[in-house]
């Protein structure tokens, strides 16, 4: 499957999932406070497929735009009630029960998140220990002191085992203050704590793909000599004839010593055809390869031929770092991660509204398509991060105070419950005006960014 159908049928799954998750919390909090249910949608605009059932005729549908979804309550503004269901409208019941129906959709989103951290823990997140690279000169890294086979294992006050959980951390430092403090061991065993100094310079250092580089940070690569291991079948390295323990010599004329000089000039010329000189069994010979294509997440077309390295049988022991826990200890480890990402996402989104953090953070269905399709690529635990994350971004987002959101909603009831009496149809009106200003502007955002990233 190629990358733009597997990242279609991927973000249309995740969506259609995290859709159904918050609106069957609407739903099902709904129905338990006795208020009658009218129709269930997935996706906005033309229904394209609907059946009821039901004891009141519940209309089920997949509407045509599948970009959200809605559940559609029994409800005086909504249209005339008939007087025998009039104690079944959603704007009759006490407004405690409407805000626990307004909030259990985003509820939902966290429960469901949590769920999939589970699941992920207990499969296994396979990750790399967070040992430092090369330390690029006159950086933040360089400055503060880290060295090249630095093994960082604490960032702030939180010890770190993988590059993720470092990263993670590392940007909650960013939003916390001036210096990101980290305890690193050395090459030679010995500790030492350095001091990043990132004052005033958040907003660069969020930069969509710019943490590592602003910081000045490579993660560690181990040198691998330019030998074949395993041939990934129809790719472009079989069909070349190329076979497991091949050496790449050069490539036309180009001396190569290591795989990720080989992988280097591979990734910068996709579609290309080259002349290849291998030792196979002791004697060179020469191979013409054509480089296949693949494209990332961000769009960017790179050179791929379906190869990988010889790896020393002792690397993972030493280097790789998997995060696996027991069905039982995986929940306590989703919970933390859930309240982790939430807290984080937060104070990310606090940020950008105070412009601490750059607006290119924000995504659009483009952007999210192509992360579902390269987690997806990448195995269940990454796809299941990815429906995670999304899922507490999508609650995170119905909870703002913007009158066309859960949250909005919310806020109404709240201030009914102080006036006494619901707010004025104008007042309402008004509302939802400037909220459908603000969700057309975030969207403007991040279609723009979504189209930058992909032009750029």
């Amino acid at each position: 499957m190629n990358m733009f159908l597997l990242s279609t049928v991927a973000f249309l799954f995740a969506i259609g999932v995290l859709v159904a998750v918050h609106e069957w919390g609407h739903y099902i909090v709904a129905r338990m406070a006795g208020v009658k249910v009218l129709r269930f949608s997935i996706g906005f605009g033309k229904i394209i497929w609907s059946r009821r059932a039901g004891p009141d005729q519940t209309e089920y549908c997949l509407s045509a735009i599948p970009l959200g979804g809605y559940v559609k309550l029994l409800d005086e503004r909504e249209g005339e009630v008939p007087a025998a269901e009039l104690g079944r409208a959603f704007n009759r019941i006490a407004i405690h029960k409407r805000i626990a129906i307004l909030v259990a959709g985003p509820l939902m989103n966290f429960i469901f998140a949590i769920l999939a951290f589970w699941f992920m823990y207990t499969i296994g997140v396979p990750g790399q220990q967070p040992i430092v690279g090369e330390v690029q000169s006159a950086t933040i890294a360089a400055e503060a002191g880290l060295q090249a086979e630095d093994r960082i294992v604490v960032v702030g006050s939180q010890p770190v085992e993988t590059w993720e959980g470092t990263m993670l951390e590392i940007l909650d430092q960013l939003l916390s203050g001036d210096e990101i403090r980290m305890e690193v061991i050395r090459a030679d065993g010995t500790d030492h704590t350095v001091y990043l100094d990132i004052a005033g310079k958040v907003s660069q250092l969020t930069e969509p793909g710019g943490l590592f580089s602003g910081l000045g940070l490579i993660p560690w690569s181990p040198t691998l000599e330019p030998i074949i291991a395993e041939i990934v079948p129809g790719g472009t390295a079989e069909l070349a004839g190329l076979l497991s323990g091949d050496r790449v010599i050069s490539v036309a004329g180009q001396p190569i010593d290591t795989w990720s000089q080989w992988v280097e000039y591979l990734i910068s010329r996709p579609g290309q055809d080259v002349e290849l000189l291998i030792e196979r069994a002791s004697q060179h010979q020469l191979v013409l390869l054509a480089i296949g294509e693949a494209q990332l997440e961000d769009g960017t077309v790179i050179g791929r031929i379906g190869a990988s390295p010889k790896v020393p049988d002792d690397f993972y022991d030493r280097y790789a770092a998997s995060q696996r826990y027991s069905f039982f200890d995986a929940l306590p480890a989703g919970i933390e991660r859930t309240w982790t990402m939430s807290v984080l996402t937060i104070r990310m989104v606090s940020r950008i509204i105070t412009g601490d953090v750059s607006v290119k953070n924000i995504g659009g269905p483009i952007n999210i398509a192509q992360y579902a399709g390269y987690s997806a690529s990448i195995g269940v635990a990454a796809f299941l991060n990815f429906l995670a994350v999304v899922s507490l971004s999508l609650g995170i987002l119905n909870l703002l105070p913007v009158p066309v959101l859960d949250g909005g909603q919310v806020l109404y009831q709240l201030l009914e419950a102080l006036k006494g009496s619901p707010l004025s149809a104008q007042a309402e009106l008004v509302g939802q005006q400037i909220g459908i200003i603000f969700l057309m502007l975030l969207m403007g955002f991040a279609f723009y960014n979504d189209l930058s990233r992909v032009l750029s």
